[in-house]
């Protein structure tokens, strides 16, 4: 008699396989579909670049100076 088995032997084993089920069909976005059919048309936008302008100021530009450092620079 010949032991029964569970899986094929003819076949890839895995585990993932058999609990896996099928995905499901992605949700119908009418933004992405407008800017698919505008980058057919157009084509694809230039990638944005920063410019070298104004420096930053960080920290500074957040908080109002003290009242010393205000008495150094009059000086």
């Amino acid at each position: 008699m010949t032991p029964h088995r569970h899986f094929r032997a003819s076949e890839i084993y895995s585990i993932l396989n058999l609990g896996m089920g099928k995905r499901k069909p992605t949700r119908f976005s009418a933004a992405k579909a407008v800017k698919a059919n505008a980058r057919e048309r157009v084509g694809q936008p230039k990638p944005s670049r920063v410019l070298a302008g104004a420096p930053r100021t960080g920290r500074q530009a957040k908080h109002k100076p003290k009242l010393e450092e205000l008495i150094r620079q009059e000086d």
